[in-house]
């Protein structure tokens, strides 16, 4: 098979299992292997691909890599068949027709080399054809058998010769194709996955009490159920199964495998070891993978949409920030942001117990406050943080100052690695840790990317599911929120330039060192200049790239390089100039896109140009809004049946969303109590940082639970 004739398979195959064109699929190809990122696809080039989103443009990337990955392994099988001298026609043949690795395992599996087996050590003695008697329903097998006693081969009697032909049938039986495809069905259509507590382990697992005498059918048990149960049985306290009823299975495998209707006794026992001892352990083994896979996709899935909301949560924007990381006996650490993030000022104050310099706190911050001609008030929401904003919500109310909440995970890790220690060599990290806090009130996107996002707690079972699929699925996140935004050029630092697209951090490096070198950007063409920066990852990068005060008006924005020309002859079309059309909303009205439509740009990135052109460098996220909790509901305590309270969605998993009313401890919202209707998926409903109104529904303090609902009051 040519290389064409593959890829056009590839494709059609992809086409057809995700119900797109053939010639989406076969442009997202192409450009993928010219190495053009998902964004830019998404983004520049929806002529080729029909428009196609980013989650599209994933999954065809993802499903090209999984068929390649199987057309790798597929040459391999034939090659060691063909080594082998077995690669016949008829088995070249399935081989080529295989559709799944299932399949093609399956038919590789009879001539898997493999360590010595029973079966093996009954072929070398010579009682294959015993076997195929026993197969055939010969009668007089018992007789038959003491033909095969001999001291050559160390059979001592006919017993043990009938026991090693139906170890050679057993592994037949497992190894037949048809038989596998059968039992396979009936695994994933009946199979009952069941938990049982290790003995002896009752008090040190009592965790998984839930777990302990636990069954439900495969079908319907639910991912994150199973990851409770994997982590379950690899810290040692469950034991699982996944297996369909024995008497149906086995009864499935004799009838598929058994091809006369007489069999004899030795022909089912060893149909029934078969499956017992070789066959139904592999297909638990396969159906285990199975729903661990679907498992690791779905927390990954649930992962990187919590991230997503994380990283385009509203900014507050360009404004002066005084952000306070909140602490009792080390006290509070300030520090005194500018509008662009660049630390003004630190120190530290006393305000909470133990200490309770309420006076002289009061005294410096309010200093601090005009000093600086704050706008705004960041206080994180770690221990002390209800305290401390409350306290600030004094101070600053007095002045019209909104104090905000933030949401400090990660902030310590941050903290102490190795960009924060660039950023700022000379500073303790509870004050770099405080900085960060300003910085995600100001635009939470920058800051975010300078941590792990396994770090920042949105996840689910995250530390349990496979860590290579889960750093793609994140580094996508990030990679198409980024350019989603886009980025300033001049202003971003090296982890943010990291996930422009085309960019790589060697350089995100260089642009950095020409910068400070040279000053700021003021063209877009200009990154042409940068070494290793050529033509190909110009046309990646350069419409996510903005410069707001350049000399080239179009450089704010997001339309392409490539496309500026077009929009000068709109410009001049419309008796106007270029500076003149960006943000008149009117003018680009009057622009009929139908005339510039060839063979190069079509209306869909036409009407993107036009979107830009009406509101130039547009952020897709939300408007700031301020927020507050409830006063005087500063800890569990507090709390009473009943009440309602203002709340922020902390993390949404499969079985509910959490839920940060202000007590230092957050409440969960069970999926029964999402929504007055059946809700399949609590995103339907709720996304992270989302404001909410919830009603509490009971305080267990033994158990440090907190039970929440959404639902209408009864």
């Amino acid at each position: 098979m040519t290389r064409t004739t593959m890829k056009k398979n590839l494709s059609r195959r992809i086409a057809e299992e995700l119900a797109l064109r053939e010639p989406q699929v076969q442009a997202v190809v192409a450009l993928l292997e010219e190495e053009a990122t998902v964004p830019f696809i998404s983004r520049y080039r929806k002529e080729a691909t029909g428009g196609l989103d980013e989650v599209s443009i994933l999954s065809i990337r993802d499903m090209l890599e999984r068929l390649k990955e199987l057309e790798k392994r597929r040459d391999f099988i034939l090659k060691t068949l063909e080594k082998q001298g077995v690669l016949t026609d008829e088995v070249s043949g399935n081989i080529h027709a295989a559709q799944d690795k299932e399949t093609l395992e399956d038919l590789y599996l009879p001539f898997k080399p493999k360590r010595k087996t029973r079966a093996a050590a009954a072929r070398e003695k010579g009682l294959l054809p015993l076997a195929e008697a026993v197969l055939q329903g010969r009668r007089g097998i018992e007789e038959f058998a003491e033909s095969f006693v001999s001291e050559e081969t160390g059979t001592a009697s006919a017993e043990e010769a009938l026991e090693g032909a139906r170890d050679i049938i057993a592994e037949m039986a497992a190894e037949d194709g048809d038989v596998r495809s059968v039992l396979r069905g009936l695994f994933r259509s009946r199979a009952i996955l069941s938990s049982r507590v290790v003995p002896g382990r009752e008090e040190a697992g009592a965790t998984y009490r839930d777990y302990f005498d636990y069954s439900e059918p495969v079908k319907g048990a639910r991912p994150h159920r199973f990851l409770a149960l994997q982590r379950g049985e690899a810290e040692g306290f469950l034991r699982l199964k996944a297996r369909p009823d024995p008497e149906e299975a086995i009864g499935a495998a004799r009838r598929t495998f058994i091809r006369h209707s007489s069999p004899g006794e030795h022909l089912l026992s060893a149909v029934d070891d078969g499956y017992e001892r070789l066959l139904a352990p592999s297909l638990e083994n396969e159906i285990l993978g199975d729903m661990k896979r679907i498992a690791h996709a779905e927390a990954i899935r649930v992962f990187a949409e919590n991230l997503r909301d994380i990283l385009l949560e509203s900014p507050l924007g360009r404004k002066r920030v005084l952000a306070l990381d909140p602490g009792f006996r080390t006290g509070c650490k300030v520090v005194c942001l500018d509008a662009e993030g660049k630390l003004l000022h630190h120190t530290a104050v006393y305000p909470l117990e133990p200490h309770k310099r309420t006076e002289e706190s009061a005294r410096i911050l309010g200093e601090l406050l005009e000093r600086y001609s704050i706008e705004a008030v960041a206080v994180g929401n770690g221990t002390g943080g209800r305290e401390a904003e409350t306290f600030l919500r004094g101070l600053a109310g007095e002045k019209g100052i909104p104090v905000v909440s933030v949401n400090e995970s990660g902030a310590s890790v941050y903290s102490a690695s190795e960009t924060a220690r660039e950023e700022f060599p000379g500073l303790d990290v509870t004050v770099r840790g405080a900085i960060s806090i300003g910085r995600r009130l100001q635009d939470p996107l920058s800051e975010i990317v300078k941590i792990d996002p396994e770090s920042i707690g949105v996840g689910q079972y995250q530390h349990d599911i496979d860590r290579k699929a889960l750093r793609q699925a994140l580094d996508d996140t990030v990679l198409i929120c980024v350019n989603s935004v886009g980025v300033n050029l001049n202003s971003a630092g090296r982890e943010l330039l990291r996930y422009v697209s085309g960019l790589s951090e060697k350089t995100a490096r260089c642009i950095l060192e020409r910068r400070n070198a040279e000053g700021p950007f003021r063209l877009r063409r200009d990154l042409l200049s940068v070494p290793g920066l050529g033509p190909k990852t110009f046309e990646q990068c350069a419409g996510f790239l903005r410069i707001p005060d350049g000399e080239e008006p179009l450089d704010a924005g997001a339309v392409h390089p490539e496309r500026y020309e077009l929009v000068r002859k709109m410009a001049a079309d419309s008796g106007t100039s270029v500076r003149e059309l960006l943000g008149s909303r009117d003018a680009a009205k009057c622009i009929d896109l139908k005339r510039y439509v060839d063979d190069s740009v079509g209306l869909p990135t036409l009407q993107d140009i036009l979107l830009e052109l009406e509101k130039p460098g547009r952020d897709p996220r939300d408007p700031f809004h301020s927020f507050a909790f409830a006063e005087g509901i500063n800890n569990p305590a507090d709390l009473k049946v009943g009440m309602i309270l203002p709340g922020i969605v902390t993390n949404v998993a499969s079985f509910g969303a959490f839920v940060d009313i202000g007590v230092h401890q957050d409440g969960l919202v069970h999926i029964s109590e999402i929504a007055d209707r059946f809700v399949r998926d609590p995103r339907e409903v709720v996304k992270v940082r989302q404001r909410v109104s919830v009603r509490v529904l009971s305080v267990d303090s033994g158990r440090q639970r907190i039970s929440l609902s959404l639902k209408s009051a009864p």
